[in-house]
């Protein structure tokens, strides 16, 4: 079972909740899909690291053969190329790597060349594999690193947890194309129905079970609540404002590893996932 765990912003828990999740299963996979700023390996500390460069294929004009008709120009629809000064220029950054142009090409001018975007770095930590994909700085996408991540893991029998990315972007899209089921973490403020809203919106339009997790709940008024309940969205666990929780996350530690109390909450959490997964998946035969 693949499970996404998102959120509409960065900051409301998704790490928090993934990382103990996959830590509390028997065996699981842990993947961080959120390329941009990976940090779940900074709790589980993986050990035997294995890297494996991730890469897309930009195309390139033989200057012998390219004769400036412009067909590949006209092709672009992302305006990846242009024809300056009798010379083909390519734009890596909008380039989307379809290839297109070297199919259109009359003079079969055009070839490919790898660029280095990324990569995969993958360990062991306990019951835990640990997967995480790395988007090299100045990159504009992290969608080919995050393809490659899911690739991967269609070869898995085991429980899959995939951390997202933040909001609700071509990346998180992505990340939960293939998930089973969605948690979707959200705050007790305002500011986090805005946010809930996002990922809710999202999640129905590609059509996934999902349901919700309260984080850094307190005792009193409680609007991302409200909203679910208006909506009649399930809610799977309410996460209480906890400091020691709390510091224990800002230490880099996993709570399941900790203390008993959390332990028992996520897993008491993922049996409540696997419960409304099964229903869904019933439901749907």
């Amino acid at each position: 079972m693949k499970i996404a765990v998102l959120s509409g912003k960065g900051g409301t828990g998704k790490t928090l909740v993934s990382v103990n999740l996959a830590a509390v299963a028997l065996d699981s996979v842990y993947i961080d899909c959120d390329v941009e700023e990976p940090n779940g390996h900074l709790f589980f500390q993986p050990k035997d690291l294995q890297k494996e460069r991730v890469t897309v294929k930009l195309p390139q004009a033989d200057p012998e053969l390219c004769t400036g008709c412009r067909t590949c120009v006209n092709f672009c629809k992302f305006n990846a190329l242009a024809y300056i000064k009798n010379k083909l220029i390519v734009f890596n950054e909008v380039c989307h790597s379809c290839g297109g142009c070297l199919l259109f090409c009359p003079q079969k001018a055009i070839s490919e060349k790898e660029r280095e975007i990324g990569l995969i770095q993958s360990g062991i930590s306990g019951n835990v594999r640990v997967v995480s994909g790395m988007m090299n700085i100045g990159e504009v996408s992290g969608v080919p690193i995050i393809k490659k991540l899911l690739q991967d893991s269609r070869k898995e029998n085991k429980n899959v947890f995939l951390d997202c990315p933040p909001g609700s972007a071509c990346m998180v899209m992505e990340s939960i194309k293939d998930a089973d089921y969605c948690i979707l973490v959200a705050e007790p403020t305002v500011f986090g129905v805005h946010n809930l809203e996002m990922v809710y919106e999202l999640v129905r339009i590609f059509q996934k079970p999902f349901g919700v997790v309260l984080n850094k709940c307190l005792e009193e008024e409680n609007p991302a609540e409200d909203f679910c309940l208006q909506n009649q969205i399930t809610i799977l666990e309410k996460i209480p404002f906890d400091l020691e929780l709390g510091t224990m996350h800002s230490n880099g530690q996993i709570a399941v590893r900790k203390h008993p109390k959390y332990k028992e909450l996520f897993l008491n959490l993922l049996k409540t996932v696997s419960k409304e997964a099964r229903h869904e998946t019933a439901s749907d035969t």
